[in-house]
């Protein structure tokens, strides 16, 4: 199944606090601010048009534009996968851009807040291998407003079996939470693999761990996202065991970069992320019940 939801989709005040430490990165060319009047307007393209998708698509009629996605671990501090992030030249061509999200239905979010955009200010370090770690730290160019920064686990890696869920731009798409996965293999040195339902364009998002809501990873790798079906593109699909499952870079990799919270920063977090993992799992029950009444097809 697609557990992908769009942000309207989502009722639970915990998972959209997390969505809203979520930034979509962009081409720095691909952002105009307006400062004058407060807005920065996002250069997208029609989703199904552009990727050569069958109408039956999810999400085919939506708008794309996001290249890679990350997430706020600190004031000024934003997580990202390396291979999204090659350079200091790289990190100052790039927009960070909070609340590229549908948060009503049939709505199109091609403009945000001008405060709700960042540029970068340093590459603080990065790791991309191929068949190992792979992650990036990003110094903004001023502290966030009015997001919190996401708490990240601390305790030991993600164990076999972890359910978790990741939120990010898959495709580039406007933010999705995406759940009813877990991790099938831990033992990979540097990353774990899961089952995750994410595409290019996660790469960076942050995997959470359903049970605390600290995030244990971020989303590098994974299966071939479409294969062509009658003169067009649709999803892959493949069984929750079946495939090459998703890579996550194992939140230890990138942990020595990543300041603990402050006390209140941490009662903060915690009062908001105690356990989603109960309203979530019910979101894609009713979520699911709603597609189908829709006819809308599951992709994976």
């Amino acid at each position: 199944d697609d557990d992908r939801l769009d942000l309207f989709q989502v009722k639970d005040p915990r998972l959209l606090a997390f969505a809203d430490s979520t930034v979509a990165l962009f081409q720095g060319r691909s952002v105009k601010v307006d400062a004058q009047g407060g807005t920065a307007s996002l250069q997208t393209e029609p989703f199904g048009e552009s990727f050569g998708l069958c109408e039956s698509e999810p999400f085919y009629h939506q708008r794309s534009g996001a290249f890679c996605s990350g997430s706020l671990v600190g004031p000024d501090l934003v997580m990202t996968a390396g291979h999204c992030i090659g350079s200091q030249r790289e990190c100052e061509g790039t927009k960070f851009v909070f609340g590229f999200a549908i948060k009503q239905k049939g709505a199109s979010p091609d403009t945000v807040p001008a405060s709700d955009v960042y540029g970068c200010s340093k590459l603080l370090g990065r790791e991309e291998h191929g068949k190992g770690a792979d992650w990036a730290l990003i110094k903004l160019d001023r502290p966030v407003a009015g997001h919190k920064a996401l708490a990240v686990d601390r305790s030991g890696d993600a164990a076999k079996g972890t359910p978790l869920f990741v939120i990010g731009h898959p495709s580039g798409l406007p933010a999705k939470v995406a759940g009813g996965a877990a991790v099938r293999d831990p033992s990979p040195n540097g990353y774990f693999v899961a089952n995750l339902d994410t595409y290019a364009g996660n790469s960076g998002s942050a995997v959470f761990n359903a049970k605390t809501g600290s995030v244990e990873g971020i989303l590098v790798r994974g299966e071939m996202d479409f294969e062509s079906k009658n003169g067009c593109k649709v999803s892959k699909v493949c069984a929750s065991d079946g495939c090459r499952g998703e890579d996550v870079t194992k939140i230890s990799a990138v942990l020595s970069g990543i300041p603990p919270a402050g006390p209140t920063a941490s009662s903060q977090v915690a009062s908001r992320v105690s356990s989603p993992g109960a309203a979530f799992f019910e979101l894609l029950d009713s979520a699911r019940a709603e597609r189908e009444s829709l006819g809308v097809p599951q992709a994976r």
